[in-house]
């Protein structure tokens, strides 16, 4: 295959670097990212913490490391939208955060709204299309989108989903590896099938090792196991059923996946994530090259 030529902007997920915000974008823009994504659900950058001025200040120190940001964390754990006793306070979180990221120039918001259940005519799968139907409705009137990261089902059953929600606020935030890593579905036939919706990537990679349930990563309502992000990323470091691996060494075909963002015309952002390692400035250095080397 021809290597494609790329012009999509690269991004970085500032937390991944941990090493907190301001150090973060300093880091992001020391590494040649081109924007960066953060997490706004709690801490530094949580809409409740943050005044007005603080949003100017927070906006021009962005700028003024001449970054973008393609798009803010949104997600709220748990069972995403899955608890009808959780979905009042999680849908207003969610649009305060869409607020904020308007305020701060970016439309999308990332998000995990649990795993889509199999059963559509389940009280689960009611519960999860109301949310939705409601965070599209707002994010449409504000010109902005809910983008819903893949990995906890495959692709068609994602698309089934969202394509019942009337309007498109509700997106995908296309993550390749979490693809391969979890539930083996085809990455590249994912763009193909998800193309109406993909507003924003993440550019990760990584390995499947073995058969797991993506109740086991994910969590589930009614489910016993639920794992917090630092337990999934022990998992994709030394777990026995897939690994997180740096850019270009996983199962990520990405010249194949690149050609296909290319030819759905998405011209978005590919935002690096890297959850694991114990030198993630070093990986996320060598990815930004990595995908630097698609362009001409």
């Amino acid at each position: 295959m021809t290597l494609p030529i790329i012009t999509n902007k690269i991004g970085v997920i500032v937390d991944s670097f941990q090493v907190g915000v301001k150090e973060g974008l300093l880091k992001a823009q020391q590494v040649g990212a081109d924007g960066v994504q953060m997490y706004a659900v709690h801490g530094e950058l949580d809409p409740a913490n943050l005044s007005a001025a603080a949003r100017k200040e927070w906006k021009a120190y962005i700028d003024g490391l001449g970054l973008d940001i393609s798009a803010l964390v949104g997600d709220l754990g748990g069972h995403g939208f899955q608890d009808p006793a959780q979905n009042r306070e999680k849908i207003d979180k969610s649009k305060r955060i869409m607020e904020l990221g308007m305020e701060l120039g970016t439309n999308i918001i990332t998000t995990h709204i649990g795993i889509v259940p199999s059963d559509k005519n389940g009280r689960v799968y009611e519960t999860m299309h109301m949310a939705c139907e409601e965070l599209a409705r707002f994010a449409k009137d504000m010109n902005g989108y809910f983008a819903i990261e893949t990995g906890p089902e495959t692709s068609a059953h994602l698309k089934s989903f969202l394509d019942g929600l009337g309007t498109k606020g509700v997106a995908v935030n296309f993550d390749p590896a979490n693809m391969v890593m979890v539930t083996g579905d085809d990455p590249v036939q994912g763009v193909y099938m998800l193309k109406d919706y993909i507003v924003h990537t993440h550019a990760k990679d990584g390995l499947k090792l073995g058969p797991i349930d993506p109740r086991d990563v994910y969590g589930d309502y009614g489910y016993e196991v639920t794992l917090d992000h630092e337990q999934i990323a022990v998992m994709a470091e030394s777990g026995s059923a897939f690994r997180e691996v740096p850019l270009g060494e996983g199962g990520v075909d990405w010249p194949a996946y690149l050609k296909a963002l290319q030819e759905i015309s998405y011209t978005g952002y590919l935002t690096i994530e890297r959850e694991v390692g114990t030198n993630p400035e070093a990986d996320i250095s060598k990815a930004v090259q990595f995908l630097k080397g698609f362009r001409a």
